[in-house]
């Protein structure tokens, strides 16, 4: 006798009002999953009238189970599953969206190593340009020495950079600033801009879109839905024996089938996520081939990297790393957060891309992202304040390595209100990726960014 079928045999035997529910599995929550998903096959058995009209599983509910019906799907699946369709896709690779939340300083990113205007603005943070790492001297860019670990990279011509990066309206407040670039619209547009980029790419599989590390980015909001979660290890059944795994997730698979509700395509497609993160656990090696520096982000990184190296489909990733709020104790060379910050930064790029392989890298495109960037006077607390235009970096295949956009250096000037201009709209650089990396054509792109005719800044090839 099969397993469905002696839990059919035990439901059926029950009396309607006792709680041997219970027998139907090794605990509360196993059992009550089974009883739910063989009480609706009876009902539907019995009732197919009723069930064409919607199922009311009211009575038994009432039976002592305990459990709202309704909500299995979202507490026992302890990360938040995707919506989109389990086809295959078509995308041309992965685009990882890394946002630097707090405000990166872009003149300690990305050095402008010939300008003397940076050193008298900034005696005491200001990285000189003896230190710099070389990224595009015939432009006088230079990298942060702390991003040393992104060497063999720089030398492998996978990584480009782009100055004076920003919104097109100038905020200070942090929450208008990432709201109007995680939207990637001034207008009241309410969905995300990688949300739209996900509709404009069509269906694909259950991870074709993941936040790692945290909640959903605003960016990701709206229809397309995205797995958000800290881990891999974090999905998973919550409070179900782990013996009984297969039989619980049979159940839940019975509970929901034939139900048109948010609730059934979520738990429908948490079963199909925990399916596809038990293949990739029971093929890791023993040993893992890449260490990873401690600390969340480079966990996110590691557990993206397993995805990558699954073929799971995964078209769009998205990171927060947080503390870019550089007011006070900036540093310089010799110690401070900024050096802090872009040493973990790059060695944890440095191990994700070790990770994935030469081929896969090859068809993914890593950019650092952050809400503005700094003053460029530095201030009277050894660090700098909210200012305009950033930096962005890119790195990965199909790109043109150095460093690219407009720049006018940093004469007073040409300054606005002591801040680097936007002179290279964020909408700009984002298209051109996208559509390079993800093989959108700019008719789709149109929908990503309404009312905005983007113009390449040179970054792909």
């Amino acid at each position: 006798m099969s397993t469905s079928t002696q839990d059919n045999e035990i439901l059926r035997s029950l009396h309607p009002d006792c709680p041997d529910w219970e027998r139907l599995g090794p605990t509360r929550r196993d059992a009550a999953i089974r009883a739910a998903a063989v009480a609706q096959q009876i009902e539907a058995e019995e009732r197919t009238s009723q069930w064409a009209g919607g199922f009311n599983r009211r009575t038994f509910l009432k039976a002592g189970l305990g459990i709202g019906v309704a909500a299995l799907g979202s507490q026992l699946v302890t990360s938040r599953v995707s919506y989109a369709s389990a086809e295959e896709g078509s995308a041309a690779g992965t685009l990882v969206v890394i946002f630097l939340r707090g405000g990166m300083d872009g003149l300690s990113l990305l050095v402008p190593t010939t300008d003397p205007a940076l050193v008298a603005a900034r005696p005491h943070v200001a990285v000189r340009q003896s230190s710099l790492l070389a990224l595009d001297t015939t432009r006088g860019f230079g990298l942060h020495p702390a991003l040393s670990p992104l060497q063999p990279l720089i030398t492998a011509g996978k990584v480009a950079a782009v100055p004076a990066v920003s919104t097109p309206d100038l905020s200070r407040s942090h929450f208008q600033a990432q709201d109007c670039l995680e939207r990637g619209s001034t207008n009241s547009l309410t969905s995300g801009w990688l949300d739209r980029v996900l509709e404009a790419s069509g269906p694909g599989t259950t991870f074709r879109s993941v936040a790692v590390g945290g909640m959903t980015p605003r960016s990701l909001m709206g229809t397309s839905g995205s797995i958000a979660m800290n881990s891999l290890d974090s999905i998973k059944l919550d409070g179900v024996d782990a013996s009984e795994t297969d039989r619980t997730t049979t159940a839940l698979a019975a509970l929901y089938t034939g139900i048109d509700h948010p609730i059934a395509k979520q738990t429908t497609l948490a079963l199909g996520a925990l399916e596809t993160v038990a293949s990739i656990r029971n093929a890791q090696p023993a040993t893992p081939a890449v260490t990873y520096p401690e600390g969340n982000f480079a966990e996110a990184l590691a557990s993206l990297a397993m995805l990558i190296k699954a073929k799971a489909g995964v078209r769009v990733a998205c990171i927060d790393v947080g503390g870019w709020d550089t007011h006070t104790g900036m540093g310089n060379v010799d110690g401070g957060d900024i050096m802090r910050h872009l040493g973990d930064l790059a060695k944890a790029l440095a191990a994700f891309t070790a990770d994935i392989g030469t081929a896969a890298l090859d068809e993914t495109t890593i950019v650092t992202m952050s809400e503005f960037g700094r003053r460029v006077q530095e201030n009277a607390s050894g660090g700098t304040d909210h200012g305009h235009g950033g930096a962005v970096l890119v790195i990965g295949g199909g790109l043109n390595p150095g460093v690219h956009g407009r720049w006018d250096g940093l004469g007073a000037d040409v300054l606005e209100s002591g801040d680097v201009p936007g002179w290279n709209d964020y909408r700009d650089v984002l298209t051109e990726i996208v559509t390079t990396r993800l093989d959108l054509t700019p008719g789709k792109m149109a929908s990503v960014f309404p009312d905005w005719h983007a113009e390449p800044v040179g970054v792909m090839a």
